[in-house]
């Protein structure tokens, strides 16, 4: 066991809790544990999302993809990422009139308690694997350098982030996003001008020549594979509760506005240097990613020196920024949904209880999944396919829906929610029925959410036409069976 990654993850954990805990206020209410009592400034936002959105798929998979494929490595994370925040700062407004509200009380709000419940399940559901992914990655990367097993590896980490997740809530760690953002913007750049410093991009277009990459530099190379691979996540992450949470936690309409379009424009630079160290890394290691991700093993290679020390605090905040604001979001509607009522209402006590214990469940939930499913990318991919498949079109709708759609909504969750529940176990090894690999699975379960929104629509409309049809027509005018009585207060008095 190396000291110094015993040394950096015992100072990164000791910052993040000092950051994480050291609050002028604990939460009083369920308002202020998940949404931070709607005081976050407009960079608060922006860091946090940033943080959120920059786990391990970025640091660990995104370079080793950039690595293999060059340029269009950019379709993975980065661009999905910067497409969505601008989707979602053109939604602000309808998404901070139902500030308050978790997804499964706006889906109860307009399509019945039913819908609801469906719901809470696909959202609990989606970030306990989210969570798993960033657990997924944390395992190995902590074995490789602490000499620790899979389980107390991943147990580590869930253990850090409940330190501070559980206790503060939203804004213990929107405080702590502040800290990883640095170390990640830090340590990236440190990365970058260290690989520039061994290599140049001559040798990087020699190697990928060599290698028989002829789309190395081509932005649009990679074909149908990239594309629908940005299209699950930009589909998930516009209905993301974590974007959506951070949104109605901004202290106004214009800090939310802010905070999206600042954080579009931070992490599609961050993610051309993501983009750019895996290029890179290519005349390093012509062999690519043999198994172990391309950043662990330029760890590996610098052992006991400063910029080893940054980069392993730096994968471990990729991973564990994202691992807090899945927990975080995730207890929010399951906390919401055991308590049936408004998430301001209420002291400390049994509401606060419960926040925490959810918490604690969620972790322990995306522990076990992490011990099945071994890839980050299809993890993440899975997960992504839970909120595109089953919640994408209903919820969207509920933004702009004037009257209620109970069937719209039913049919849209049964039909997506339950192709992406096939797709899952058919990837986790548990098919139950033949059904295309993500993301090639993408297409269809969109398309029958869809159809089952359009339809749950349509005969809702004609059962509203029948009836009306069925019903008597109002009278129009004074009835003449007799006179009509008046008889007003002032009548009434005397």
């Amino acid at each position: 066991m190396n000291p110094v990654f015993v040394l950096a993850i015992a100072g990164y954990a000791a910052a993040l809790w000092a950051a994480g805990l050291g609050l002028k206020r604990r939460p009083g209410s369920l308002d202020s544990f998940f949404l931070a009592s709607r005081e976050l400034s407009a960079s608060r936002v922006a860091f946090s999302l940033c943080a959120s959105w920059i786990g391990a798929a970025s640091l660990l998979v995104s370079t080793d993809e950039a690595c293999r494929d060059g340029l269009s490595a950019f379709w993975i994370v980065g661009l999905p990422a910067v497409a969505t925040l601008l989707i979602l700062t053109g939604l602000t407004r309808p998404i901070r009139a139902v500030a308050g509200l978790t997804p499964s009380e706006l889906m109860r709000r307009h399509y019945g308690r039913t819908a609801g419940l469906l719901t809470t399940v696909l959202v609990v559901w989606y970030m306990t694997v989210l969570a798993a992914s960033q657990m997924v990655a944390a395992g190995p990367f902590l074995g490789a350098f602490l000499k620790t097993g899979p389980l107390p590896s991943l147990a580590l980490a869930a253990a850090i982030v409940m330190v501070y997740s559980a206790a503060g809530g939203l804004r213990a760690v929107a405080r702590t996003h502040v800290l990883q953002i640095g170390l990640l913007v830090a340590g990236l750049a440190a990365m970058v001008v260290s690989l520039a410093s061994r290599t140049t991009w001559g040798a990087v277009r020699e190697a990928a020549s060599a290698s028989g990459k002829a789309g190395y530099f081509d932005p649009l190379s990679g074909g149908g594979r990239n594309a629908l691979i940005a299209l699950s996540f930009v589909l998930a992450w516009t209905i993301s509760p974590i974007a959506w949470q951070r949104m109605q936690a901004a202290r106004g309409e214009r800090e939310s506005r802010l905070g999206t379009s600042g954080a579009a424009l931070l992490l599609g630079v961050f993610y051309l240097g993501i983009v750019a160290a895996g290029m890179l890394f290519l005349p390093l290691f012509p062999g690519g990613a043999a198994g172990a991700p391309l950043v662990t093993r330029f760890i590996g290679q610098e052992p006991s020196t400063p910029l080893s020390g940054l980069l392993f605090v730096t994968v471990l905040a990729a991973i564990l920024s994202t691992m807090d604001a899945a927990l975080n979001a995730g207890a929010f509607t399951l906390t919401k949904d055991l308590l049936g009522r408004p998430s301001g209402s209420g002291t400390g006590g049994r509401p606060l209880v419960l926040a925490r214990i959810a918490t604690l469940a969620l972790a322990l939930a995306a522990l076990l999944i992490a011990a099945r499913l071994g890839d980050i990318l299809k993890t993440l991919g899975l997960a992504s396919t839970i909120m595109a498949e089953g919640l994408l079109v209903p919820g969207i709708a509920a933004l702009f829906l004037k009257r209620r759609a109970p069937l719209a909504g039913l049919l849209a969750l049964i039909g997506g929610g339950g192709y992406a529940l096939l797709s899952f176990l058919a990837d986790s090894g548990f098919p139950i029925l033949s059904v295309p690999p993500w993301p090639w699975s993408l297409p269809l379960g969109v398309a029958i959410g869809a159809a089952g929104f359009a339809a749950g629509l349509l005969l809702g409309k004609t059962g509203d036409t029948h009836k009306e049809s069925m019903s008597p027509a109002p009278e129009s005018g004074p009835r003449s069976d007799g006179p009509r009585l008046d008889i007003s207060p002032e009548i009434v008095k005397r």
